[in-house]
């Protein structure tokens, strides 16, 4: 038997509320639940009833072998449940120096706007004639 941690739909239409629960993966998303955690509240106004959970389950859940779904695992890590609480792993800032080069694809699409711009500055308008009424035609 595979224990999951995961999130169960409860709420309304458009206004979802998660509970956060322990069940069998075999076990329905809403179905059946070996335990109950917590709630957690994505609309919440307040950030504070946001995520409401203990903690000291939810550790001993995974000490245990449960496996948490991959959004209960990031609101696990936010919580400090792996670590300490409310810290991300920062990467690197990736190189982008490449990024603003002239390429040829960027210089045949310079050449052709100018060329429409051009073409377009040259042609002459042409005064449009106006429709005559449909009413007035059938009368």
């Amino acid at each position: 038997m595979v224990v999951v941690i995961r999130m169960k739909r409860t709420g309304r239409t458009n206004r979802p509320c998660y509970k956060i629960s322990v069940s069998d993966s075999r076990f329905k998303r809403d179905g059946r639940t070996v335990d109950d955690l917590g709630l957690y509240d994505p609309i919440s106004l307040k950030k504070d009833n946001q995520v409401k959970f203990d903690v000291e389950r939810a550790k001993s859940w995974i000490l245990r072998g449960a496996q948490p779904s991959d959004t209960v695992r990031s609101i696990f890590k936010r919580a400090g449940i792996y670590g300490e609480p409310g810290v991300s792993t920062v990467k690197e800032p990736r190189d982008r120096s490449g990024r603003k080069k002239t390429t040829k694809t960027k210089e045949r699409r310079a050449a052709r706007n100018e060329r429409v711009a051009a073409a377009k500055v040259a042609r002459p308008k042409v005064a449009r004639k106006a429709k005559p009424d449909a009413k007035k035609a059938k009368k």
